[in-house]
C-alpha cells in the first residue's frame, strides 16, 4: 500500500515505530502471554509499564517532585468541570483568556461553578489572533488564571507563557491538549497542565494532568469522587481502573520522544514543518491563512482557498495523493493540517508539494 499521511486533528497520527511495537507485543507483551489489554491494572506487569511511563515523561518534560502526575479518563473536556471543582479553593471567581471555541466551551462549563471573568478575548477577529498581556484584565482574587495553549480548530497558539504576578498567589492554568510535548515546557510557572491524549500524546481515552501539590485537597462541597485530583493523586491514578492500553501506548510514545532526542530537538523539527507551510501560504494569492503570524500554530495550520468553489476538488485530489484528513473544522470551513509530532517531514513536504502544483493548475 503506497504510503498515507494522515493530517487528522485528532484523533491523530501516532509514530509509525510506535505502531509497529505494539502490533509485535499485541498478543503477548514481553513473555508475559497477555496481551496489555487483558491485564489486571493492579498486576505487575501494568504497574510496572505505568511507572516507566511516568518516568520517562517526568524525565522530558522535567516535571519537580513537588507535582503529581494523574492519568484519568474522560478527556480534556471533563477538565472545565473537574478544574473549578478543585481549584476554586474557597473563592468566586477564577479568569479565562478566550482564544477559540475550546476556551469557550471551558468558560461556559466553569460558569457553573464560579464567576468567570473573561479577563482578554479576540472573539471580535472570529480568534484570529492571541490577546497580549497588556490588554488582560486581570483580578487580583481570581482562584487561577486559565488559557488554551493550543487551539487546535482555529490554529492560534500561545507561543509564549503568560506571566502572573507572584504577590498575587495565583495559579496558572493551562489546557495543553493540542501542543504538550512539542517544544520545550517549564512546568513551575504552571499550578496544573492538563491534556488530552489523542492529539499529540496517543490515542484517545486518556487525559494528562500534572498538579502541583499544594493545589490539592480542597474541593468544592459535592465534587464527585472521581471528580477531586487528590483521590487520584493518593492511588497513584489507580483508584478506579485506569485506561490501560491507552497509557501503554502514550508510554511507548514517551520513549519514542527520548529517542528523537527529546522537546527541544522536537521542537526544532516542528519549526521547520510548520515553517514550510507558511512559507508556501504567504508567498502565493491562491491561499490564506487567517491567523496573525505572531500567533500562528505549529500543531493545527488552518488555510482556505481563493476560491473556495475549488474545495471539494482539492480534497478529493489531496486523498488520491495519499494526503487525507484535511478538511477544516465544520465551524470554520476551508482546510487544516495537523502535523503534530508524529507527522513526519516527508509527510509536509508531500503536501507542500502537493499544494503547489493544485495552485499552478488552478490559478
Amino acid at each position: 500500500m503506497d504510503q498515507i499521511y494522515n493530517f487528522s486533528a485528532g484523533p491523530a497520527v501516532l509514530p509509525r515505530e510506535v505502531l509497529q511495537q505494539a502490533r509485535d507485543e499485541m498478543l503477548d507483551w514481553h513473555g508475559s502471554g497477555m496481551s496489555v489489554m487483558e491485564m489486571s491494572h493492579r498486576g505487575k506487569e501494568f504497574m510496572a509499564i505505568a511507572k516507566q511511563t511516568e518516568s520517562d515523561l517526568r524525565e522530558l518534560v522535567g516535571i519537580p517532585q513537588n507535582y503529581k502526575v494523574l492519568f484519568l479518563q474522560g478527556g480534556a473536556s471533563s477538565q472545565f468541570s473537574m478544574l473549578p471543582m478543585n481549584l476554586l479553593r474557597g473563592k468566586k471567581k477564577a479568569d479565562y483568556i478566550n482564544t477559540g471555541q475550546w476556551s469557550t466551551k471551558a468558560i461556559e462549563e466553569a460558569n457553573r461553578y464560579c464567576t468567570v471573568n473573561v479577563a482578554a478575548s479576540s472573539a471580535e477577529a472570529n480568534f484570529t489572533y492571541v490577546p497580549t498581556q497588556d490588554k488582560w484584565q486581570l483580578n487580583s482574587d481570581a482562584a487561577y488564571v486559565h488559557y488554551t495553549s493550543n487551539e487546535t480548530i482555529g490554529g492560534v497558539e500561545f507561543n509564549w507563557i503568560p506571566e502572573i504576578p507572584v504577590e498575587n498567589n495565583i495559579p496558572l492554568v493551562a489546557d495543553m491538549s493540542s501542543n504538550i510535548l512539542s517544544r520545550p515546557l517549564d512546568v513551575k510557572r504552571f499550578g496544573l497542565i492538563y491534556a488530552g491524549a489523542q492529539k499529540n500524546l496517543g490515542p484517545a481515552g486518556l487525559t494528562l494532568v500534572i498538579v502541583r501539590e499544594d493545589l490539592l485537597g480542597m474541593p468544592i462541597a459535592g465534587t464527585p469522587t472521581l471528580y477531586d485530583y487528590q483521590i487520584h493523586a493518593k492511588n497513584d491514578s489507580m483508584y478506579n481502573t485506569p485506561p490501560t492500553y491507552a497509557m501503554y501506548i502514550t508510554g511507548l510514545v514517551f520513549a519514542w520522544l527520548k529517542t528523537q532526542g527529546g522537546l527541544a530537538a522536537m521542537e526544532t523539527i516542528n519549526i521547520t514543518k510548520a515553517n514550510l507551510l507558511y512559507d508556501l501560504l504567504d508567498n502565493t494569492d491562491f491561499y490564506h491563512c487567517p491567523v496573525t503570524k505572531p500567533d500562528r500554530s505549529r500543531m493545527n495550520v488552518p488555510f482556505t482557498l481563493k476560491n473556495s468553489g475549488l474545495d471539494d476538488t482539492f480534497l478529493k485530489q489531496a486523498e488520491n495523493n495519499g494526503l487525507i484528513q484535511l478538511k477544516g473544522h465544520r465551524s470554520v470551513g476551508g482546510m487544516r493540517a495537523s502535523i503534530y509530532n508524529a507527522m513526519s517531514m516527508e509527510g509536509v513536504a508531500k503536501l507542500a508539494a502537493f499544494m503547489k502544483e493544485f495552485a499552478s493548475q488552478h490559478a
